[in-house]
């Protein structure tokens, strides 16, 4: 049975009556938390609480069919193009996005689900900034950045990380406090984007930034060794 994020039946059953109706409370909180389980039903006697009369018990699994989180990379420069191929190779879908329109096209940065030409504050308002979506900001420079974090950090977004150097980040924080935005939105910025494993090559850089998603993905713990420093102590 296919059911719907709103609870409509889609295709299929599994019987229909009350214990279908379970199972389908249980498909709707598996889409909500993207998490797959079991209901196991006993179908004898309705007034102590069982889902029907027929005799007997039922398990149900129930998987969700969600499509694979996003990494959104703004930037189709060097580690952007690198990014883009490690996110697809990771099993992410990834988006390319970059004002340069020249620059965001198959040919020059192939691999990407999804190009988003043009500016960038038009290309986030038609996005869905969800907690499925990791915001990787590998642009040009700190003024792109200070542009676009006001409306990401207004959002539920997963991860949200600025290329650069400490100097750089600094930079823009400045200016972010002067619009506003306070220490705490600050804090979820991770800022060098990526683990710190020295990397210098594009790829190197776009491995680290991938190290990082996942791991915030799955929930690692990471040595502080290897987190970037965000330098807002730094005033």
């Amino acid at each position: 049975m296919l059911v719907g994020a709103d609870g409509a039946i889609l295709a299929g059953t599994i019987g229909g009556g009350a214990m279908e109706g379970r199972a389908i409370d249980l498909a709707r909180e598996a889409i909500a938390d993207g998490e797959a389980r079991t209901g196991s039903f006993r179908l004898s006697d309705p007034e102590q609480g069982d889902a029907g009369v027929c005799g007997g018990t039922m398990e149900v699994f129930i998987e969700p069919l969600a499509s694979p989180p996003t990494v959104l990379v703004v930037g189709a420069g060097h580690v952007g193009r690198a990014l883009v191929r490690l996110a697809t190779f990771a099993g992410f879908r990834a988006v390319l996005s970059d004002d340069r329109v020249e620059l965001c096209a198959p040919a020059i940065a192939p691999g990407a689900d999804a190009y988003l030409a043009g500016p960038l504050l038009e290309q986030l308002g038609r996005m869905s900034l969800s907690p499925r979506l990791y915001v990787a900001l590998v642009t040009r420079g700190y003024a792109i950045d200070v542009e676009a974090l006001p409306v990401l950090l207004r959002a539920p977004v997963a991860y949200i990380g600025v290329i650069g150097s400490r100097r750089r980040w600094l930079t823009a924080v400045k200016s972010l406090r002067e619009a506003g935005i306070s220490d705490a939105d600050l804090a979820r910025v991770r800022a060098p984007i990526g683990l710190e494993i020295r990397a210098e090559t594009p790829e190197e850089i776009a491995v680290s930034i991938m190290a990082d998603i996942i791991a915030t993905r799955r929930g690692a713990a990471i040595p502080s060794v290897m987190r970037p420093g965000l330098g807002l102590a730094d005033r």
